[in-house]
């Protein structure tokens, strides 16, 4: 008989966010599930790992193919426990989600969603996040049901190339056209700080901004949701721009010119 994999799930929303909730029912038929997510809300940490204070695990639930933790950590810090402490090897999959707001285009920098993907690359774990579209905490999320599952089940049965994860997005919509691999878009945050005195006489910095697409093309993942479909974007974790290194081989010094 074969053997069930096992699947890693954590978010960056918390362990009580309706995203990961969502996303636990719709793989908990693929494997044996292990979710080890944030107890309060992580959005925005990026890759931030814990280093100056203890993590903490508390177990919530378990049964024969289903556990579940809360971490006082940071997404990625519960990509580590769950892998080092909790199953003590690598797991077959790893899901991260589902956001509840984008993540395509710059945001995936920021993102605490897929620093945990990031992480799990890393590690050699074909890693997916998902994300949705709209920053409410009272999405409907049924209409990425089967995509979400689509999606990973044919990791679970093909994998991902070495160094390469998922960053899948989904539209707010109805009905889902279906799924298109593409780019990250050209976008970015236009940011400024509003400013405030409080009560005491200290000053006080709230971030806003607003999003800026600058991208000129049409197969990128901003454009794929416009038209309703769910973006997949394959997500590099080795940075070097392969491409300047000839470029910049005047740079090069011996000791000895220096």
């Amino acid at each position: 008989m074969k053997k069930r994999p096992t699947i890693l799930i954590t978010n960056d929303d918390g362990i009580t966010a309706q995203g990961i909730r969502f996303l636990i029912d719709v793989v908990k038929d693929l494997g044996d599930i292990v979710v080890v997510a944030p107890d309060s809300p992580q959005s925005g940490m990026g890759h931030a790992i814990t280093v100056q204070s203890p993590l903490r695990l508390r177990k919530i639930s378990e049964s024969d193919s289903y556990v579940e933790y809360s971490c006082n950590g940071t997404p990625v810090d519960c990509v580590k426990l769950g892998e080092q402490v909790v199953l003590k090897r690598k797991p077959d999959l790893l899901v991260s989600g589902i956001n509840h707001g984008s993540n395509a285009a710059i945001n995936v920098v920021y993102s605490g969603t897929m620093a945990a993907v990031i992480e799990g690359c890393i590690d050699g774990i074909p890693s997916i996040g998902f994300s949705m579209n709209d920053f409410s905490h009272h999405l409907n999320f049924e209409p990425a049901r089967s995509i979400i599952k689509h999606i990973a089940s044919q990791v679970l049965e093909n994998g991902l190339e070495k160094g390469i994860c998922l960053n899948v997005n989904f539209p707010v919509v109805d009905k889902i056209k279906g799924i298109k691999v593409t780019r990250q878009a050209d976008a970015c945050w236009s940011e400024e700080f509003d400013s405030r005195v409080d009560p005491r006489g200290g000053n006080y910095h709230w971030l806003t901004g607003k999003f800026v697409y600058r991208d000129n093309g049409h197969e990128n993942d901003i454009n794929a949701m416009k038209a309703g479909f769910a973006s997949l974007v394959p997500i590099k974790i080795d940075f070097t721009a392969h491409d300047q290194i000839d470029a910049l081989k005047y740079m090069e010094q011996n000791s000895n010119d220096l």
